[in-house]
């Protein structure tokens, strides 16, 4: 039964949030972009045009560092692009890594950024330069349409899927939804790669129809034991079921999502739940459906509470598989039994089936760039020059060189020893096992800082894990510079969200294999605060852990957080 917050499907485009007149008017996501780009008077689009470019995988941004400054000066903020690609399952050729890295030091603030979603984003990419670089995307057989917007992004999938054949076909069927649920307009060939032009009022969209969705739409797939993905916080979560080595189909979970408003308890994570099992060949038919029954139902009036969890939060999860299943005209086998063990990646080198290797590198936070002691940029370059397989993002920020034949393995270690890439081996479990979102100076939403804060603090919990003896206990750990979840927090063993300079939300209490949410401990707190209450916290599971005790399980069983038990929670 729908409560007090559904919002009537019906109400009319006035009742609407601005953003749904807006879609309808960009004629297909035309809007004036073209207009905004020929503006030889600022670095900035037009605000609508603001809106329309993210569907075509880019936000403009400017650098807050200088927005004092400039300012004072009475210049404009130094506007300035984020181009993220869509690449289903983060698999690019070493060819494509090549073309990327010129075009991030030809257009880009010469660096890239390995994103949680398995993607790349561009930072710094001035407005005179955007079509150059999503020309130069295009020619390396890349793109970036729908890696934003309110559209299905960039799906993810189990990493490497030369590890296995189940790998492999998991990979196919991420590439193969990814294409089917992508947009269908030519605005983006149009504006960016001069393509033939074609009449508005004659363009279409099948599936998503001229205001295309209420907000974004993530899907992933996981391949049991590791839920790399953190399958959970997808719209639509697929974790694969082997048979005698054989990809037989998937477990199907709808309704997560991490977002949330601070201050606003009717906006909260929630995990997927599983509503049944499909077989591989079902996938796109049930992907659409599904994207359909959001299409129809999602909240167009308050886009913070628009996303399909809330959909389902709103109206059951009974509702929403009778639907699908009324939609599909046929109906889900039942939710098959699933095991997982942890959501981190794997350093080092790891032999495939096949007999190829694969070299994950621990990436911090997903920065690639050189620094003056660390020429990790120009390593990878130096790597892909020679390599003859693919490069594998994971959804933990890092980085796997994949499909190494035997005969190539001995250039490659060679090479990540002569430009000191081995830096996993030189980490602790805590910095292995932690993410951050870009936040500050980039992103507009950013409250705190992130991941230019993380590395530090990592450097200050670490010595305190030394010195309760559990430095060689992995423990996730998450912050963001803002509550939208951008770096999964609230899945985290220890969490962080952003609340104002050097402020952040202390979670504690999630899972390590990112089976549960976590609970609020501690609100808008400073680094004093948070290193005593994790030095006290450490010592403590040190000393009462049980055997094989996860941190937050610990933490639950302690009494420190109340255990989340259902799909949601609130943050009170």
């Amino acid at each position: 039964m729908a409560d007090s917050r559904t919002r009537d499907i019906t109400a009319p485009l006035e009742a609407k949030h601005p953003n749904e007149r807006l879609k309808l008017d960009s004629r297909y996501l035309r809007g004036t972009i073209e207009a905004s780009l020929a503006d030889p008077i600022t670095g900035a689009l037009a605000a609508d045009d603001t809106q329309l470019t993210k569907f075509h995988g880019f936000y403009q941004q400017d650098d807050r560092d200088l927005r004092d400054e400039r300012r004072h000066q009475k210049l404009e903020p130094a506007y300035q692009m984020m181009i993220r690609l869509r690449l289903p399952g983060g698999t690019c050729t070493a060819e494509q890594w090549l073309a990327l890295d010129d075009l991030a030091r030809r257009y880009g603030d010469g660096g890239l950024r390995l994103t949680t979603r398995q993607t790349f984003q561009y930072h710094g990419v001035l407005k005179r330069d955007i079509k150059a670089a999503l020309q130069g995307i295009d020619a390396a057989l890349l793109d970036t349409l729908a890696a934003c917007g309110d559209v299905n992004r960039t799906v993810m999938a189990a990493v490497n899927p030369h590890q296995s054949r189940v790998h492999a076909a998991v990979q196919r069927c991420a590439r193969e939804v990814s294409d089917h649920l992508a947009p269908r307009t030519h605005a983006y060939r149009e504006i960016w790669l001069d393509g033939e032009r074609v009449d508005p009022d004659a363009d279409e969209e099948p599936l998503y129809g001229p205001t295309y969705l209420p907000r974004k739409f993530k899907i992933g797939f996981a391949v049991p034991p590791v839920n790399d993905i953190d399958v959970y916080s997808q719209d639509i979560g697929l974790i694969a079921a082997v048979e005698e080595g054989e990809l037989v189909g998937f477990t199907v979970c709808v309704g997560g999502g991490l977002g949330r408003t601070e201050n606003e308890p009717a906006t909260f994570p929630r995990l997927a739940d599983p509503i049944g099992f499909c077989r591989p060949g079902q996938v796109n038919a049930l992907a659409e459906t599904i994207v359909a029954i959001q299409r129809d139902y999602g909240d167009r009036v308050d886009r913070k509470h628009a996303r399909m969890k809330y959909t389902i939060d709103d109206r059951g999860v009974d509702w929403f598989r009778e639907e699908l299943e009324r939609r599909l005209g046929w109906s889900l086998e039942p939710a098959r039994e699933v095991h997982f063990e942890h959501n981190g990646d794997r350093y080092g080198w790891v032999a495939g089936d096949d007999g190829r290797w694969h070299y994950t590198l621990f990436i911090e936070n997903g920065r690639i760039r050189d620094w003056e002691d660390y020429p990790l940029m120009s390593g990878l370059r130096a790597i892909a020059e020679v390599h003859g397989g693919e490069f594998q993002l994971t959804p933990n920020q890092n980085l796997t060189i994949a499909a190494i034949e035997p005969g190539e393995r001995d250039a490659i270690q060679r090479l990540i020893a002569d430009y000191g890439l081995e830096r996993a081996e030189r980490m602790g479990q805590l910095r292995r096992n932690a993410m951050a979102c870009v936040a500050l100076p980039t992103c507009g939403l950013a409250m705190a800082e992130s991941e230019r804060y993380l590395p530090s603090l990592i450097d200050a919990l670490e010595r305190r894990a030394a010195d309760a003896g559990i430095a060689d206990t992995p423990i996730v750990v998450r912050m963001t510079g803002c509550p939208n979840g951008c770096a999964r927090p609230y899945l985290a063993e220890i969490g962080f969200t952003g609340r104002g300079p050097g402020k952040y939300n202390l979670y504690l209490g999630g899972g390590f294999h990112g089976q549960r949410l976590n609970r609020l401990y501690r609100a808008n707190i400073g680094e004093a605060e948070i290193l005593k209450i994790l030095d006290g916290l450490f010592r403590h599971y040190a000393a009462e852990r049980q055997a094989g005790e996860a941190f937050g399980d610990f933490t639950i069983r302690t009494g420190y957080v109340a255990a989340v038990t259902a799909g949601r929670h609130f943050h009170d």
